[in-house]
């Protein structure tokens, strides 16, 4: 999003619940963070590898389905992206991690616990993305291994998303209109009258 004014994007990160976020149900922390009209809203979250049971994901799902179908009728545009990233590709960027001082820090003991859950996590995010994939509320899988071809395939999406829209600026009414022509009169008159004053100095 770096082509993008900064003042009309907004990016939420959403880890592991809060005890105040867990206190409330599972989209209220989601809520707060929607975009007002005319800006851009990203959501970035992890999915808690806890499985509870098919009932218990089948709730959410159709939760989800509901708050989306709600939103895209309030004129709300939605695109969700999940980054495909293969196992090989995770492995060399953990290896390059270790590797590399600078990037030592984002490595975790727990990145490795959870990489034999490989599987398990495939399934789930194929549910997921099976579940609650609807035409106002569509999932992008995009292979993530080439982080270039990751990126232009988001920004075609979300390019395509704003065509959608049809997009325009303000209309004026006439009123409006002649309230600027007799501004733009009133600033022409004040600059051909202004007298400059040219003041020069020499070193001694």
């Amino acid at each position: 999003m770096s082509g993008v004014n900064p003042q009309g994007v907004d990016v939420f990160s959403f880890k592991s619940p809060s005890s105040e976020e867990l206190s409330h149900d599972f989209l209220w922390r989601t809520n707060g963070c929607l975009p007002p009209r005319g800006k851009i809203g990203i959501f970035k979250e992890r999915i808690p590898a806890e499985l509870r049971g098919k009932h218990f994901w089948r709730h959410r799902y159709d939760d989800i389905n509901a708050f989306e179908l709600y939103l895209a009728r309030n004129g709300i545009a939605i695109r969700k992206f999940f980054l495909n990233v293969s196992r090989r590709e995770q492995k060399r960027r953990l290896l390059e991690r270790l590797a590399d001082p600078r990037k030592r820090w984002k490595f975790s003991a727990a990145d490795l616990h959870e990489r034999s859950y490989w599987s398990d996590y495939r399934d789930a995010y194929e549910k997921m993305i099976c579940n609650t994939a609807w035409e106002y509320a569509p999932w992008v899988v995009v292979p993530a291994d080439n982080k270039w071809f990751t990126r232009l395939i988001v920004v075609a999406t979300i390019v395509d998303a704003l065509a959608s829209l049809d997009l325009k600026y303000p209309q004026l009414s006439d009123a409006e209109l002649k309230e600027l022509q007799k501004a733009r009169k009133r600033l022409e008159k004040r600059v051909a009258g202004q007298s400059v004053l040219t003041v020069t100095s020499e070193n001694q």
